[in-house]
């Protein structure tokens, strides 16, 4: 026991185990959609996992992008944006479905008469945002419901809701737990058509993804990271007040509507987004990746590394995969 000292104190001179350092990139400015990563980051859950994690400031090069080059271990990924991407042999694999479903509808001024069905939509004017999905999948509602799906298209970006509130175009998409819960908000009445009901399959709106070539390398840190931001989201999913206040305090004043906040977390958590009852938060549906894989490859959009439209379907089977999750159904 005399040595008890002299070895307290050569273990306290011992330098500490480093944490290792992991980057977040995001789809967009801070929202909801990532709520875990902050509730993860409030938590200390990424510290207990021996993890330095940064959340990088979204800038105007894809989160996609940023993964498959390397530039960050991980990233929020748009759906059709991994899709496309992917298909063209980028280096990144999803590794959680963040958004179980689609949170994204067609949405018109709720006052106008004259559109009551998806046909009606044929000559009309959309506020689009740039890309090819939009026109796929319009284009697809329009006809399943007998239309011609036709219609004029001016790209607007964000400024489109403000267009389609001002009446100069006539529609437009949107995220319901975002955009169509600040419409609500702003109390511009909306009426609008959801994807599902005119032959768009389901699908996981939103991913987190990594570098394959780093998850490959180094999987006890890839599942560490995984797992904690997946306990972020159950505690989200589980505590959405709770939760919408830790994503305000943890982004610096980027945030600056709490109601909204606050009203889109409601949103995620009441229309089942986060979580499919009896599964794992994060849980990816296989089914659902073909799905909407097959919808894109059908519809000419999916291209290969070559940049040629792909004339068979493509393989999905390596785009996913659920091992670095809990498995459990309550993280």
């Amino acid at each position: 026991m005399k040595h008890l000292p002299a070895m307290l104190a050569l273990l306290l001179a011992l330098p500490a185990q480093a944490a290792e350092k992991l980057t977040v990139a995001l789809d967009w400015t801070p929202n909801t959609n990532h709520v875990g990563l902050y509730v993860a980051q409030a938590k200390g859950w990424f510290t207990d996992a021996g993890l330095d994690v940064e959340i990088l400031p979204y800038t105007d090069t894809s989160s996609g992008t940023l993964v498959a080059t390397g530039v960050a271990e991980f990233g929020i990924l748009s759906a059709v944006g991994f899709h496309s991407q992917r298909s063209m042999g980028a280096d990144m694999t999803a590794v959680m479905a963040v958004v179980q479903h689609e949170t994204g509808r067609l949405v018109f001024n709720g006052e106008r008469d004259d559109i009551q069905r998806p046909a009606d939509l044929d000559g009309l004017t959309y506020a689009g945002f740039g890309s090819a999905w939009e026109n796929a999948l319009i284009s697809s509602i329009i006809r399943h419901d007998g239309g011609e799906g036709t219609f004029e298209t001016v790209t607007l970006g964000t400024s489109a809701y403000e267009a389609l509130a001002n009446g100069s175009v006539d529609f437009t998409l949107e995220v319901s737990t975002w955009e169509g819960v600040n419409s609500v908000l702003l109390d511009r009445p909306q009426r609008w058509f959801t994807y599902a009901d005119y032959g768009v399959p389901d699908q996981h709106t939103t991913f987190l993804g990594g570098n394959s070539t780093w998850l490959s390398d180094n999987p006890a840190t890839a599942k560490a990271f995984v797992q904690a931001a997946q306990r972020g989201y159950a505690f989200a999913a589980d505590n959405p007040d709770e939760a919408a206040d830790m994503l305000i305090a943890g982004t610096d004043g980027m945030l600056s509507n709490p109601e909204l906040v606050h009203a889109s977390m409601a949103a995620l958590v009441e229309g089942g987004f986060l979580r499919d009852p009896g599964e794992p938060v994060g849980l990816i549906d296989p089914e659902l990746i073909t799905a909407i894989t097959s919808f894109l490859y059908e519809a000419g959009i999916l291209r290969n590394a070559d940049g040629d439209v792909h004339e068979t379907m493509p393989d999905v089977s390596g785009w996913y995969t659920n091992a670095y999750l809990a498995q459990s159904a309550a993280q």
